[in-house]
This record gives C-alpha cells, sequence and structure tokens, in this order.
C-alpha cells in the first residue's frame, strides 16, 4: 500500500492532469477537482478494496459512485492513474468521440464508470441501490459516494437519505465534498443549508467529520473510522472540508473557478506550483 508521500506525490501528478486537461479545451470544472484530489487518490490506492480488472456487477468488492459529475478530471485522472485506462486518454478529454466527455457517462464504456452522473442529486440513489444489491448478493463489501454541499440542495437527496436509514442500508459511505461553493457563489448565498451535518443525524445517519480534507493523512484516519462505523443499523455519511481549487493559489477559495479554464499563462503558474511527480501525458 503506498506511503502517504507517494498518495501527495500522486496527488501533484493528478492536478497537473486536471489543469491540463481543462485547459486544452478550455472547457471543464477544475475547482472542486482540485479541492478533491487527496481524497479520490487516498480512496482509489488506499481506501476501497478494488481488485484488478473492472465489471459493472462490482460483486466482491467495494464500489464507488460520483455524483457530483462535473469534477470528471478528477475522477478520470484518477481512474488511468491506478490503471483503468491509458494514462494518455486524458488528453482526449471532453473531444468529439472521447470516452472521456465533460460530465462521465457510460454508453461509451470507460473502466470505472458505473453510472452517467452530472444531473445532480440522483448519485445517492443509485449508491443505496448498489448498497442493497450487496446485501441481497451476501456481499461483505462496501459502497462509496461522493456530493457537492451545493448538490444537497436537490430534493431527491433528502428522500434517498430518508430512506437510507428507514432501510438500515449500514453498508455505504457517503462523502460531502463540503467546500462551500458552487457555480453562483457561495453556498450560504445561493440557498443556506444550515448544519449539514444536523440533517443527517435527524435522518437517522452516523456522521463523522475531515477538518483537514485536502491532507492525506486526515483523510485516511477520518475513513478508517467510518468504516468501522459501518455495519451498526445505520448508514454512514462523512463531511469533507475541503478548499475549492486547493493547490493553485489563484484558484482557492472562490467559486469563480468553478466551472472556468486557465489561459495559458494561468496554466503556467498552477503547474509550477505542482511540480511534476510521475510524468504527463
Amino acid at each position: 500500500m503506498p506511503n502517504t508521500q507517494q498518495l501527495n506525490d500522486l496527488t501533484i501528478q493528478v492536478r497537473r492532469d486536471i489543469l491540463r486537461m481543462v485547459h486544452k479545451v478550455n472547457s471543464g470544472h477544475p475547482g472542486g477537482s482540485l479541492g478533491c484530489a487527496e481524497f479520490m487518490v487516498a480512496m482509489y490506492n488506499s481506501i476501497m478494496d478494488r481488485k484488478p480488472g473492472f465489471d459493472m456487477d462490482g460483486i466482491g468488492k467495494d464500489l464507488f459512485f460520483l455524483s457530483n459529475g462535473h469534477i470528471s478530471p478528477v475522477f478520470y485522472s484518477v481512474l488511468a492513474r491506478v490503471g483503468y485506462f491509458p494514462v494518455e486518454e486524458l488528453s482526449t478529454f471532453r473531444l468529439i468521440n472521447s470516452r472521456l466527455q465533460g460530465h462521465p457517462t457510460t454508453h461509451e464504456g470507460l473502466p470505472g464508470v458505473r453510472i452517467a452522473s452530472g444531473s445532480l442529486g440522483q448519485g445517492m440513489s443509485v449508491a443505496l441501490g448498489a448498497a442493497q444489491a450487496k446485501k441481497l448478493n451476501g456481499d461483505n463489501h462496501l459502497v462509496y459516494s461522493l456530493h457537492g454541499d451545493g448538490e444537497l440542495q436537490e430534493g431527491q437527496n433528502w428522500e434517498a437519505i430518508m430512506y437510507a436509514s428507514a432501510k438500515k442500508v449500514d453498508n455505504i459511505i457517503a462523502t460531502v465534498d463540503l467546500n462551500g461553493q458552487q457555480i453562483d457563489g457561495a453556498t450560504d448565498d445561493v440557498l443556506p443549508m444550515g448544519s449539514i451535518k444536523a440533517k443527517f443525524e435527524a435522518f437517522g445517519w452516523i456522521v463523522l467529520e475531515i477538518e483537514e480534507g485536502n491532507d492525506i493523512d486526515a483523510i485516511l484516519n477520518g475513513m478508517a473510522e467510518a468504516k468501522s462505523k459501518t455495519g451498526q443499523g445505520k448508514p454512514v455519511c462523512v463531511l469533507l472540508k475541503t478548499i475549492m481549487g486547493h493547490g493553485v493559489d489563484f484558484m482557492m477559495y472562490t467559486h469563480a473557478w468553478h466551472g472556468k479554464a486557465p489561459n495559458d499563462e494561468q496554466l503556467a503558474i498552477g503547474l509550477a506550483q505542482n511540480p511534476e511527480t510521475l510524468g504527463d501525458y
């Protein structure tokens, strides 16, 4: 299993991938992707029991569902860097006929992608269905999902959240990227949601918080604790407190980079702040 330094090195390379992918086509969502880089690297390299190969059934392995599909750059980069498809394919991001569209899709058969996502609010429902299927199959592996905090403004989430506790779906860990930003501004300005922790707890979930959501060790420790809470009759939620645009100073703490690509000069600055570690595609 990779050590912390190796995971940090991979995170830096993933940031470079994100910046280069979005810059090339002048389109995409770098802010949330950069903010979730440590989490995604940790998930696919240390936290999940993935096993070699990919199939849609996923029996005998942990599953991951990306609900906030617009952060596809970080998803694609991590999938490629752990071997689901060639790293060189990242250069086709958002091009016509590419398997790497702006929101992940399934019709092109990209290994690692189990659902088409990006229509916000739907990932929780799908993840819960997969978790219940594992129970029916006698499969003791876990289902993980990732959601945006602004995404929780979609009502379908709360139907699913209510369902999960009512049906005692205790083999799921749903993580919320709590960066406080969405496309039009701060979440508290667009539609304040109050205490997300209190809401999940009121809906019958076990809730944990990772205060340093851009720190590999904090993520590893927090997710290990989350795994220890599964199987207790309640679903588990992790509130991951990240920084939008983390690792590129001019992109941090602002919604402005939710869905904007860097120009040539900005790309150079961002890459200089994240020196190459494993080799660009």
